[in-house]
């Protein structure tokens, strides 16, 4: 409750910044959705059986001059069956000030690091927000406060981050949910979610390689569950990490590793790398063709990507309506009873519309494996969406 008065609070202090309305540059989109579920739910799930549709609205407003950016991008969606789903945010909420070699930011706002496709193990400054997309490409606005300096010998990054958003998790009215009603979150700091995290990174390019080194100290986003006879307890412990993200370009050939050591509830190291391969113009036209392949490894048993390899293909078409489509592959290397496969198109209808179709499939057929809970969930996910 407190985090939601503060954040009304500074939208109403944005907003009264809007006099000058020549001065913002506005933009956004609006967004219907259509999820279809292949398999039926068990006799008295009160999830829907086939069908979940839901509507978007994401407005974003900016304004620049010669030594500041401000940035409001505000986030709604109505589900027609989870009551999670349905949720808001504001994603992002900043005013960055820059002089000479240096920035400072403070506000609300999104930051990603990672360069693998398959999952991004680096990516820890923003919380997932799991009830949007299953993938956790979709991140939750964070509190926080940037400084960058930007010098010859690299790009460095501090965050003093002081607030915990908790993970958004579907609920048993909707699909995709976990097989246990939800209880409410614990935590292992006393503070709870009013902790202050901080991270610091350095980036640099020499020569053909892209090089990111990081670390974070505070709140783990990943929550352990916890459990019990009365349903699932979402535990937040604290941690700290240690990651590298490094990718090189030769030519047609992109070479990427991502890889960390956390020490939460316990310690581990994980890895994913792999490469990228683009050819160029096949079957003498204008389309490209990506090949992936990325291995991950994670020393604990339970992991999704304990020892995975997957294997993936990028189409762009490279057209004036943007096609693409990726196709891939998430094999367990432990047991050929275990994988996960994926679709992703995308393309214009004209300057205001795009069309999105993903596919999902999962199975498993060992109980202690992450998504065996997900075996009958393979879903087709249909998006339109207008751009104003």
């Amino acid at each position: 409750m407190k985090y939601t008065a503060l954040c009304s609070a500074a939208i109403l202090l944005a907003f009264s910044h809007f006099a000058d309305a020549e001065a913002w540059q506005q933009s956004g989109e609006i967004q219907v959705q259509q999820r279809i579920f292949v398999h039926s739910v068990d006799p008295g799930n009160d999830a829907p059986e086939h069908w979940q549709g839901s509507a978007m609205i994401e407005p974003h407003w900016q304004q620049v001059n010669d030594t500041s950016l401000t940035s409001v991008k505000l986030f709604a969606r109505i589900d027609s069956h989870d009551k999670e789903r349905t949720h808001w945010d504001i994603r992002e909420l900043s005013y960055l000030t820059y002089w000479d070699d240096y920035e400072l930011k403070f506000g609300i706002d999104k930051v990603f690091w990672g360069v693998t496709e398959s999952q991004h193990l680096v990516d820890v400054i923003n919380q997932t927000d799991s009830v949007e997309g299953f993938d956790g490409e979709d991140k939750l606005g964070q509190p926080m406060a940037q400084f960058k300096a930007v010098k010859d010998i690299g790009t460095f990054d501090l965050w003093l981050l002081p607030y915990f958003r908790e993970r958004t998790l579907p609920s048993r009215e909707g699909r995709l949910a976990l097989p246990a009603p939800l209880l409410d979150a614990k935590y292992e700091s006393s503070s709870e979610q009013r902790t202050l995290d901080f991270a610091i990174r350095y980036s640099h390019t020499l020569e053909d390689w892209d090089i990111g080194l990081s670390y974070f100290d505070g709140t783990n986003r990943d929550p352990y569950l916890q459990y019990t006879s009365e349903g699932i307890t979402p535990f937040y412990a604290q941690m700290w990490q240690l990651g590298t993200d490094i990718q090189g370009v030769f030519g047609d050939w992109l070479v990427k590793l991502e890889a960390i050591h956390r020490d939460s509830l316990e310690s581990h190291f994980a890895m994913t790398t792999g490469f990228e391969y683009t050819q160029v113009g096949i079957f003498d036209t204008v389309m490209d063709l990506g090949w992936i392949a990325e291995y991950s490894f994670d020393e604990r048993n339970n992991a999704t990507n304990q020892n995975d390899l997957f294997i993936g293909w990028r189409l762009a078409l490279n057209d004036m309506d943007g096609y693409e489509v990726l196709f891939g592959v998430n094999q367990d290397l432990d047991s050929h009873h275990v994988f996960s496969a994926k679709l992703e198109a995308s393309g214009r209808l004209n300057d205001s519309w795009k069309w999105q179709l993903d596919a999902w499939t999962f199975t498993s057929d060992q109980p202690s494996d992450p998504i065996y809970i997900l075996k009958d969930e393979d879903f087709i996910e249909v998006s339109l969406t207008y751009f104003f």
